[in-house]
């Protein structure tokens, strides 16, 4: 189990990124972590893989914690070693290099599975295995993410920590990464999903949180979220009014905000 208890982190000793936030992603589950930009969700993921300080953020109160051990203060290259990989927003490929160059970069934790991890990667993306000897910076965007993420695979993580996997992506590469996830998953690595994608998040995931300026403020099963009249409308864009033709104005929209549940 990997897990953040009471979690709060500041930036550059004055930002409060995070408010006591507490999250576990069991072994060889799915967890959505949703919410607006700024909500803190990138924070946690950080957190989790020891990338805090490269952004000037530090933990302040709670830890973050591995099969019950405490991890907070290791280093991204030790949290590594120990099965967690965090793939960054914005694939952050090295795009000089090949392809193939790009996924031995990622073999460094586990050098000595190297070439199983490159046929477990190569299966999973038929498309990088034509293009593995060209240069990574040609890719397509959507081949790009699938490189990021083949990437993280070659260290054999426990835990694939995805930050917005989807972001920039046209919906039938979406729906390509989607089914990528779930496979992975299938095969037995935990994912801790960032998605903007809020309706691709939570119908693949097993549990579910929401965050609102650095608190958890929800937190249920995937499919209880999904199924959320509030979630729906806020995270989801679907409007019972839309349903029947209508528009909810923006006056109603500002009264439902002052009235969500989740706010009291």
């Amino acid at each position: 189990m990997l897990a953040v208890a009471n979690l709060e982190v500041v930036y550059d000793d004055v930002v409060l990124a995070l408010r006591g936030v507490s999250l576990e992603v069991p072994d060889q589950k799915i967890v959505a972590l949703l919410g607006a930009n700024g909500a803190g969700k990138s924070t946690v993921l950080r957190a989790l893989s020891g990338l805090l300080d490269v952004h000037d953020g530090v933990i302040r109160k709670g830890g973050v914690t591995l099969d019950g051990k405490p991890v907070g203060h290791l280093r991204p290259a030790a949290m590594t070693k120990r099965g967690i990989k965090h793939v960054l927003e914005g694939r952050r490929i090295f795009k000089e290099l090949t392809v193939e160059e790009n996924l031995r970069v990622g073999a460094h934790a586990a050098p000595r599975e190297t070439k199983a991890n490159l046929t477990r990667v190569y299966d999973l993306f038929p498309r990088l295995v034509e293009r593995k000897d060209g240069t990574a910076g040609y890719l397509s965007g959507g081949e790009q993410q699938m490189l990021a993420i083949g990437r993280a695979l070659m260290s054999g993580p426990r835990y694939l920590l995805l930050d917005e996997p989807s972001l920039g992506l046209a919906p039938l590469v979406v729906a390509q990464i989607r089914d990528i996830i779930v496979e992975i998953n299938n095969q037995g690595t935990a994912v801790l999903l960032v998605e903007q994608n809020a309706t691709m998040a939570l119908q693949i995931a097993h549990h579910g949180y929401v965050m609102e300026t650095g608190r958890v403020v929800m937190d249920r099963p995937a499919a209880e979220l999904l199924a959320d009249d509030d979630v729906r409308e806020f995270y989801l864009g679907l409007h019972g009014d839309d349903a029947e033709g209508g528009r909810t104005s923006f006056r109603d929209v500002k009264h439902y905000k002052r009235r969500k549940r989740w706010a009291s």
